[in-house]
């Protein structure tokens, strides 16, 4: 059966057997969801079945965020705008949420009380220094460029395992450095390293006389301040993803997501996508993952303050650590001034984190362009024929939600399945996170990726930046893409041309 076709048999099977799916993970406590009825499952299932006709669009393509879908501005600016369909008290919000997400954070102790406590070590002095215009981030280009938008996360195997999750894949902390490696520090405060990257460049012989060329990094912490690695840290190089529709993915029903899951590869088409389970500590239980390039946190709310610790070293009620990452060994870090005090309470409080997570969850998809351009339906028909759509899932249809209208019972195109997959050694980061093994990463959403060059200024993809082009982002592709990956080698130049401009259109 294809796998774009099991959805329905997956959700009966999961209604029927607790066995089918992770602990935990239809746990769902942060949305307020309104049961669907019988007719409107079927009318989903119809909506977001597996097209069989290529000639025209589908209904609704043209808006991937639905009612929330905003048009293009033709700028940099195009990853920066909010939910169509938000209120205007929403507005205020959200441009409130994006003064905080755009804040430039200080040293303390400060006369601007608002905005001390940075650091003392950090990777950037806020948000958007990271994830530039909400878009997707880059690797250093060249000797003179830093690595702003891009880190190492770090750990070593042991650890306290978590006897709630199945399959759980325990690591620690590294003793000196913590589990993110922050390449600046305050005045006087050694920075923990130096991100250098070398590559190594290959070429790939392609059907039809054309030659791509791949470039494999190695990666080096370099200028350590505070000692020597443990010897057995794992080392994982993360480019900031872009921002755009995180909400309408956080309201994707669980049930939905795991429908698509086939861990034993039960249907033998290759393909065995497997859910990651993480601890909330916002909710102090098991929960589905769905953000971060492995699937690391389960909502907004908590990636958001995760990365406020360990990106820019600001408290919150979630992480209320007032030093951020700076661990028991960094002795000095610790005891520097910080902007953390019982007046104030957490350097960014908790009314402080509702707007930005509110920002967040409303940063909108743009409208495609040319879906029905000829060349683009052509390069439909190539991707689903090649079997993109087994992990780029097309569509979803958000849960109808009581509080959050924006992100209510929408008809959505992402071309994600927010699941694991395992995608060989050469994309291998040797680094295990929560469920997921140092082989798997989440399926990336697709939606936007035609306009990275326009708002990021170029065109950088996987996890770590390293492919050049979208052409090269394809050839990366191992493990369970591995077939993929080969079929598009050996395509005629004019399928793999279109099937570029089809991806250049989402």
């Amino acid at each position: 059966m294809p796998r774009l076709l099991r959805p329905a048999l997956a959700a009966c099977l999961l209604a029927s057997s607790a066995l089918a799916t992770p602990d935990g993970a239809l746990n769902e406590p942060h949305l307020n969801i309104v049961p669907r009825t019988a007719a409107e499952t079927a009318r989903i299932q119809d909506v977001t079945a597996a097209p069989t006709q290529f000639e025209a669009p589908q209904p609704y393509e043209q808006m991937p965020g639905g009612a929330a879908t905003v048009r293009d501005t033709g700028d940099a600016n195009a990853f920066s705008q909010h939910s169509a369909n938000v209120s205007f008290e929403g507005e205020l919000e959200f441009k409130v949420g994006n003064g905080l997400f755009r804040k430039l954070w200080v040293s303390s102790p400060s006369s601007t009380k608002a905005s001390d406590g940075l650091g003392p070590l950090y990777n950037a002095r806020s948000c958007q220094r990271c994830h530039i215009k909400d878009g997707r981030g880059h690797p250093p280009e060249g000797a003179q460029d830093n690595a702003i938008s891009m880190f190492l996360r770090v750990s070593i195997p042991g650890g306290d395992s978590i006897a709630e999750i199945k399959d759980y894949l325990a690591t620690q902390p590294e003793p000196t450095y913590g589990t993110q490696m922050q390449d600046f520090g305050l005045a006087g405060l050694p920075a923990e390293y130096r991100l250098e990257i070398d590559y190594s460049e290959t070429e790939v012989p392609l059907a039809g006389g054309e030659v791509a060329h791949l470039r494999a990094p190695t990666y080096t912490a370099a200028d350590l301040g505070y000692g020597p690695l443990h010897p057995e840290a794992m080392l994982s190089p993360r480019v900031a993803p872009q921002m755009i529709g995180l909400g309408l993915l956080e309201a994707v029903p669980a049930a939905d997501i795991l429908a698509l899951a086939d861990p034993e590869d039960a249907d033998g088409d290759g393909i065995s996508g497997r859910a990651n389970v993480v601890w909330s500590a916002e909710f102090d239980q098991p929960m589905l993952g769905r953000f971060g390039l492995k699937a690391g946190h389960a909502t907004i709310h908590e990636q958001s303050a995760a990365a406020f610790a360990g990106d820019i070293g600001i408290s919150s009620p979630l992480f209320p650590a007032p030093w951020g990452e700076c661990t028991e060994a960094q002795a000095a870090c610790r005891a520097l001034p910080h902007g953390h005090n019982d007046a104030r309470g957490d350097e960014i409080d908790a009314e402080g984190m509702e707007l930005v997570t509110f920002y967040s969850r409303n940063l909108a998809v743009p409208m495609r362009s040319g879906v029905g351009d000829p060349e683009v339906l052509r390069g439909k028909a190539v991707f689903h024929a090649t079997g993109c759509a087994s992990c780029h899932q097309p569509a979803f249809v958000t849960h109808r939600l009581e509080d959050r209208p924006e992100q209510s019972f929408q008809l959505i195109w992402p071309y994600t399945d927010m699941l694991l997959h395992d995608m060989g050694p050469g994309l291998a980061d040797g680094r295990p996170e929560a469920r997921a093994t140092g082989r798997e990463w989440r399926t990336a959403p697709l939606w936007g990726i035609g306009r990275t060059k326009q708002v990021s200024g170029h065109t950088y993809f996987l996890h770590d930046g390293r492919a050049r082009s979208l052409l090269e982002a394809i050839l990366w592709h191992g493990g369970e893409a591995q077939t993929q990956r080969d079929a598009v080698i050996d395509m005629p130049p004019e399928d793999r041309a279109a099937l570029i401009q089809f991806l250049e259109s989402l």
